[in-house]
């Protein structure tokens, strides 16, 4: 099997490569941006500048049989663009659906895209989770393009095999932006007002991840499917921290703040979508994915946390 993974230096896309090449047989290329991006040995590079409308895949698609296309605009706090949601178009919604056509025309068999659980909404109700095939309440231009991608290529008449996965927040070694700014807190020793929350929420660790991306490249009931993937187990906010810290061998700081009292200053200080994220609830319900596929998750979470302790920089 030869497998193109598109946004192959990123977080994801660097343990998708290690991955593919545990597997005896499988041919894997990458689509980089730059000729001096560093990759694994056996891994062929395919330079591919920019993902659009027009980009041309014809090189890096040469004799693929599966395409992973992770290559993303990924959701950004504080988005300057004067018009995000036609930026994430641009990249999210046409150059998917051009990667795709051009896969189709090149004789790929299956295109394993990587979606977002924000396609599904923000938050669930206590004791509820997300389904794959819920009705779609995406609430920002990211969500909003990742789903008009899966529409599309659910639309497309090409004889391709389509897989799309919505995956939550992933997490491991080299993990960026608010888990990694956590992760920061906890090894700081700050204090945290995070001592009392009582929710529930889904993760899903890089390992775990790409292992079920890797089946979703072969496994034949995977066809024209939407997955949601995640870790064998839900974790509050509080739980996790404690779980982080233990991983980092950090002492844990928590106050035991009431819920209220958070939602009043984030309120008062403008950071009421943080609180969300931090203290709402955001379940999946993988139930399709172990059942459907036989997939069970290979890595637990507090080997997933240590893993990610031990790639942590400040």
């Amino acid at each position: 099997m030869r497998v193109l993974v598109t946004g192959a230096s990123g977080f994801v896309g660097t343990a998708m490569l290690r991955r593919l090449l545990q597997e005896p047989g499988c041919e894997v290329r990458a689509a980089v941006r730059r000729a001096d991006v560093p990759l694994p040995a056996r891994v062929v590079r395919a330079i591919v500048p920019v993902v659009g409308p027009d980009t041309q895949w014809s090189e890096a698609l040469a004799g693929c049989d599966a395409v992973v296309h992770l290559a993303a605009r990924v959701h950004v706090m504080d988005d300057q663009a004067a018009d995000p949601l036609s930026e994430f178009r641009r990249t999210n919604v046409q150059g998917t659906l051009a990667l795709a056509q051009q896969a189709a025309r090149a004789g790929v068999r299956r295109f394993v895209h990587v979606s977002s659980i924000k396609v599904n909404g923000e938050a669930t109700r206590a004791g509820q989770a997300f389904g794959p095939d819920d009705p779609p309440v995406p609430q920002d231009a990211y969500a909003v393009s990742k789903l008009e991608a899966e529409t599309g290529l659910r639309r497309l008449d090409a004889g391709m095999e389509i897989v799309v996965i919505r995956p939550p927040l992933v997490y491991g070694d080299g993990v960026q932006g608010n888990f990694k700014s956590l992760m920061r807190a906890v090894s700081r020793g700050l204090p945290l007002p995070l001592g009392a929350i009582h929710n529930r929420r889904s993760f899903v660790a890089l390992e775990n991840l790409v292992d079920f991306l890797f089946v979703c490249c072969r496994h034949p009931a995977a066809a024209h499917q939407t997955f949601l993937v995640g870790d064998d187990y839900d974790l509050s906010t509080t739980e996790l921290i404690r779980r982080l810290a233990n991983a980092m061998d950090r002492p844990v700081r928590l106050l035991p703040v009431p819920m209220a009292w958070l939602t009043g200053a984030a309120a008062v200080f403008g950071r009421s979508a943080t609180v969300q994220r931090l203290c709402a609830n955001l379940q999946l319900d993988i139930s399709k994915s172990r059942t459907l596929l036989a997939w069970t998750p290979p890595q637990s979470i507090d080997d997933a946390l240590r893993s990610a302790a031990n790639g942590f920089r400040v």
